[in-house]
C-alpha cells in the first residue's frame, strides 16, 4: 500500500532536522544536488528506522524537478513538500545567487504545485534576508510573485546594472520568496493544499559555519551580538516551526512568512544594526 510521502529538497542541516521530526511513518524522498551529501543524509535516516528515497536534483533545471514532482507522485500521496535548497551570499556569483535562490524557489512551487495532494503543505526556508530591504516599487513586486518562472530572470531589474552585489540578490531572491508564496497561495489553495515560507536568522548548520569563517563573519557575529536573543539557533527550532505550519494546527494559515531569527530584524529596524544594501 502506499504511504503518506514528504519530499524535502535539501539535505543538510534544516532539511535533515524536518525530515526527522515529519518523516516517521511516511515515505521520505530526499532530493540534493551534492549527491555524498545526500547519501550522507539518507544512511544517517535509515539507521534511525526512516523510509527513506533518494534523488538527485538541480532545482535549477525544470526537467530536474519535473523528474522529482513525478517520482514523488509515483511513490505515494504528496503530502508535504519542503525546499530547503539555497546558496548563500558569500558562496556564488549574482547570477548563480538568482538562479538558485529565485528561479529554482519558483520552479519548485510551480512542479510541485502540480502533485501537491489535497490537504497537502508546502513550505520554503528563505531567509530573514529578505526582510532586511524595504520594499520594492509596487510592479516590481507583483513580478516577482506572479511571473512564470521560466521568465523571472529576463526581468529588468534583476539584470547586472541593476544588482550591485550578492547580498543585493540574495536579498532579493528572498523577498521573492515570500512574494511568490503568497501567489502561489492561490493556486495551490485551488488543489486544496496550503504554502507557507519560514525565513530563519542564522542558524547553526555547515553553510552557517562558511559564512561566519569567512570575511564577512564579523557581521554574522554583529548580528547575534545586537539581537535580543544574543544567540544562534540549532536546525531543530526550525523543524519545529515547520512541523506546525506543514501540520493541522496550521489549517488556516497559508501564503505567509515567519520570521524566526531571534530579533535580528527587530535590532535593525530599532537602529542597533545597520541595514545592508
Amino acid at each position: 500500500m502506499k504511504t503518506d510521502v514528504i519530499v524535502v529538497i535539501g539535505a543538510g542541516g534544516i532539511g535533515s532536522a524536518i525530515a526527522r521530526r515529519q518523516g516517521f511513518g511516511r515515505t521520505i524522498l530526499l532530493a540534493d544536488w551534492n549527491e555524498a551529501v545526500l547519501a550522507s543524509a539518507a544512511q544517517a535516516l535509515a539507521n534511525a528506522g526512516y523510509a527513506v528515497e533518494t534523488q538527485a536534483v538541480d532545482v535549477t533545471q525544470r526537467a530536474s524537478v519535473k523528474a522529482l514532482a513525478s517520482k514523488a507522485a509515483a511513490l505515494g500521496s504528496v503530502a508535504q513538500v519542503i525546499n530547503t535548497a539555497g546558496l548563500s551570499p558569500n558562496m556564488a556569483s549574482v547570477e548563480k545567487v538568482l538562479e538558485v535562490d529565485l528561479y529554482g524557489s519558483a520552479v519548485v512551487f510551480e512542479e510541485f504545485g502540480e502533485v501537491i495532494a489535497p490537504g497537502g503543505a508546502g513550505l520554503i526556508i528563505s531567509s530573514m534576508a529578505g526582510h532586511m530591504m524595504r520594499q520594492l516599487p509596487e510592479e516590481d513586486e507583483k513580478r516577482l510573485a506572479h511571473t512564470p518562472a521560466d521568465e523571472l530572470l529576463a526581468l529588468p531589474f534583476l539584470q547586472a546594472d541593476a544588482i550591485p552585489n550578492t547580498l543585493v540578490a540574495y536579498m532579493v531572491a528572498k523577498r521573492a520568496n515570500f512574494l511568490r508564496v503568497q501567489a502561489e497561495a492561490m493556486r495551490w489553495g485551488e488543489r486544496g493544499a496550503r504554502v507557507n515560507a519560514i525565513s530563519p536568522g542564522i542558524i547553526v548548520t555547515p553553510l552557517a559555519a562558511h559564512e561566519l569563517n569567512s570575511e564577512i563573519g564579523d557581521i554574522y557575529r554583529g548580528m547575534v551580538a545586537a539581537s535580543p536573543s544574543k544567540r544562534m539557533a540549532p536546525p531543530e527550532e526550525i523543524a519545529i516551526a515547520a512541523g506546525f505550519l506543514l501540520g493541522p494546527d496550521a489549517g488556516f494559515i497559508t501564503g505567509s512568512d515567519l520570521l524566526i531569527d531571534g530579533g535580528v530584524i527587530a535590532a535593525m529596524r530599532a537602529g542597533k544594526l545597520p541595514t545592508p544594501g
